[in-house]
């Protein structure tokens, strides 16, 4: 296990921001706005990557440089150590951003919260009108 933690400082970096869809390009994001997927978390991300059958190590306590607010890093291992790639659909770390955030959307994680939300929004529609005031003489 020692081994492999000192490995881990070579393996590549998805911080969430990169595929945000809230988020501009000269604020971190990476892939092109119809491609990325809204607010992903370092634990979906994770969730992706073990359902592609990638290794995956997520660091909580590390923040994006230009946004330090939001914590956590993914550290992931595209390729083995003789080079032979873990998924041979992905190859590059922008392939597995695009795939990634392609998967976001539809996590179980983010479809319960969608449910949830939907069900408790509708609880009734609002009688009084947006237009009012005091009446002048």
């Amino acid at each position: 296990m020692e081994g492999e933690l000192a490995n881990i400082k070579k393996w590549n970096i998805l911080y969430p921001v990169y595929i945000n869809s809230k988020k501009t390009m000269a604020q971190g994001r990476r892939i092109g706005l119809t491609k990325a997927c809204e607010n992903p978390t370092c634990a979906e991300i994770g969730d992706c990557c073990t359902y592609l059958k990638i290794p995956f190590a997520i660091e909580i306590d590390k923040a994006y440089p230009r946004d330090f607010m939001q914590r956590g890093r993914v550290r992931v291992l595209l390729k083995k150590e003789d080079g032979t790639l873990f998924n041979p659909a992905i190859a590059t770390r922008k392939q597995l951003m695009l795939r990634i955030a392609e998967m976001v959307p539809r996590h179980p994680g983010r479809t319960k919260k969608q449910e949830t939300a939907s069900s408790s929004s509708t609880a009734g529609p609002s009688t009084k009108s947006g237009k009012g005031g005091k009446k002048r003489r």
